[in-house]
């Protein structure tokens, strides 16, 4: 290995057991500004998926990344074009699940997590699981006994927009970025839509943005007690990615528009699965505002992607700034491993601006 390399320690694992939550506050980003694009992926092909969201590479093995001579700044550059393009796709990709967690780890370290942060382990992932706490296997066989978004959703609406999301948002510290490899698919079926909240923002009239900007939501995900309970399962209470992401109250308070601290840029940061009620407005109020807002992200399908998966394709987006959902429209086996980074505390710079005006700024420079 190249001694140029700058050599940046992961642990995937910290125990910050002995951090007082009683004496700290939650953790923020270490970026001091936007982080800028170096130049070292533009070796590699790409194109972009539709104007608004997405980014896929044609021949870049993102095993390769992980001991290259300038491995801190591929990966660095890999976590910014994420950051700004929302989702990036890598096609037949030989990524062990090992290195798919050292990968998660890096990408958010590199791009300024917290040192407290490192990577989430799901309140029912099983212990003794096969991968390890950090590793979440996604699969049509776990689907079928009910576990997670889909039978939740099923017992109220046969709507498929019920399960749009963005990952561990009822967490004090969310996922910054997150990971998934798909390994074994059905002939047809079980793509994954993302849509952009950069997009879904800079939608919204300057007026209901200054007054959105005001307000905070509460994401709450109480209902994995429930699954835990039917499934038989233990729910995991200690630390889950951050020392503030424990306990069994799976429930947050988070600005209903936030600052992605890798890009500054503003976006949306609400979603149908986890966001529960707006913050000091009556319910009615409340559910009106949700309505509108979650129809905003789902009825626009120009600010929207959907990946047809192959063999060990690989997705890796920013759930600070995108929401996904699955689509369920098969029945032959679907499996993969996923990786979610925890980021930083969600917060709002009211200096920042929205995607679209950030654009127009870098161009006319």
């Amino acid at each position: 290995m190249s001694s140029s390399r700058t050599t940046t320690n992961i642990n995937t694992t910290a125990n910050f057991s002995s951090l007082s939550l009683r004496s700290e506050s939650p953790p923020r980003s270490r970026n001091k500004a936007p982080l800028r694009y170096g130049g070292s992926l533009d070796k590699f092909e790409s194109f972009e998926v539709t104007p608004a969201i997405g980014r896929e590479f044609k021949d870049l093995q993102l095993s390769s990344l992980l001991d290259a001579p300038n491995s801190d700044d591929l990966i660095r550059d890999l976590a910014i074009t994420v950051s700004r393009r929302g989702v990036c796709f890598f096609r037949e990709q030989d990524l062990t699940s090992e290195q798919m967690a050292v990968l998660a780890a890096r990408i958010g370290q590199l791009s300024g997590k917290p040192s407290s942060s490192s990577l989430h382990v799901h309140p029912l992932t099983e212990e003794s699981s096969e991968l390890g706490d950090q590793i979440a296997v996604i699969s049509s066989e776990k689907q079928a006994k009910g576990g997670g978004l889909r039978q939740v959703h099923d017992d109220r609406s046969l709507f498929s927009t019920n399960a749009w999301h963005s990952d561990i948002t009822f967490e004090p510290i969310p996922s910054d970025y997150a990971m998934l490899k798909i390994h074994t698919l059905p002939a047809t079926g079980g793509d994954t839509l993302w849509n952009s909240m950069y997009e879904a923002y800079d939608r919204l009239s300057p007026a209901m943005a200054g007054w959105l900007e005001t307000l905070t939501a509460t994401h709450d995900a109480n209902f994995f007690a429930d699954e835990a309970r039917r499934l038989g399962i233990k729910m995991r209470t200690g630390e889950r990615g951050s020392p503030f992401n424990q306990g069994d109250n799976l429930q947050a308070v988070h600005p209903v528009i936030r600052t992605n601290p890798v890009t500054g840029w503003k976006g949306l940061f609400i979603n149908k699965a986890f966001t529960k009620r707006i913050n000091n407005v009556t319910k009615d109020e409340s559910d009106y505002l949700l309505n509108y807002l979650h129809a905003l992200c789902h009825n626009n399908f120009d600010m929207q992607l959907r990946f047809k998966w192959t063999k060990n394709a690989v997705a890796i987006w920013d759930n600070r700034s995108t929401q996904h959902s699955a689509t369920y429209d098969y029945v032959e086996a679907r499996a993969g491993d996923r990786a979610c980074s925890v980021g930083e505390k969600p917060y709002l710079d009211p200096t920042t601006t929205g995607r679209r005006e950030a654009l127009a700024l870098e161009a006319s420079r």
